[in-house]
């Protein structure tokens, strides 16, 4: 592994996951970096599991998301073991998925089936929360070995900020475009019927309340079709 090189790629990467736009994109960047700066690595996906349900994101190959759903179906998995983990560690490695078949008896022999000789998963996180987990793939066994582990756990920690950073940045953008939108239909409201700004207010809650739909909703459906108006 030449260390040095890796290094300017990574300091390349992470300047490139600072310039992404949006949540979508930072996380296309990441799996893209994975099949790059990891030596043999063929695929790269996130795994975020809600509850029992997994969400794939950013896979680069349609064998990720068909492995990720197997998990779901069965049950049982490596990803699906990396995001539960809460203590201890949270980088997992299978140098080869025929040793596995007593581990994970449904997952392994159909995920070989799929194409998946050997794998790594990195719990992303940050000092706050757990985000899910980048799974990097393999379709030869063996492919991964201690240097692969070390680059992927480096892009991992990388991802996990750049991953944080895009969702709050992404929610401080929704947050300012709902506080327009529910003050421009308070506008409107208070036009209509000369109300005050917390006459108004109460009105679009009490709509949103009484019929079970998001204040941002009511004040988009003010806006758009003039309902309460």
């Amino acid at each position: 592994m030449d260390w040095a090189r890796f290094a300017l790629q990574m300091a390349s990467m992470a300047r490139e996951l600072l310039a992404q736009d949006s949540v979508t994109s930072t996380l296309e960047r990441i799996t893209a970096s994975a099949t790059e700066l990891v030596e043999g690595c063929d695929a790269a996906g996130i795994l975020v599991l809600h509850g029992t349900r997994v969400e794939s994101l950013a896979p680069t190959d349609p064998f990720v998301v068909e492995s990720d759903a197997l998990q779901q179906q069965v049950g049982e998995g490596p990803c699906f073991d990396a995001v539960r983990t809460s203590q201890g560690d949270r980088v997992f490695r299978i140098a080869d998925l025929t040793t596995e078949h007593r581990r994970w008896p449904a997952y392994a022999p159909r995920a070989q089936a799929l194409g998946v000789g050997s794998m790594m998963g990195f719990l992303l996180f940050t000092d706050e929360e757990d985000l899910g987990a980048l799974n990097l793939y393999s379709r030869k066994p063996g492919a991964f070995d201690s240097d692969s582990e070390t680059a992927g756990w480096l892009l991992a920690s990388h991802a996990a900020v750049a991953f944080s950073s895009a969702r709050t940045h992404a929610q401080m953008e929704q947050a300012v475009a709902t506080r327009h939108i529910i003050g421009e239909a308070m506008g409107i409201v208070m036009g209509a019927h000369r109300l005050t700004e917390d006459e108004a207010f109460a009105v679009l809650r009490r709509y949103s309340q009484e019929n079970n739909i998001k204040l941002r909703e009511v004040a988009r459906r003010v806006c758009e079709e003039g309902i309460l108006s």
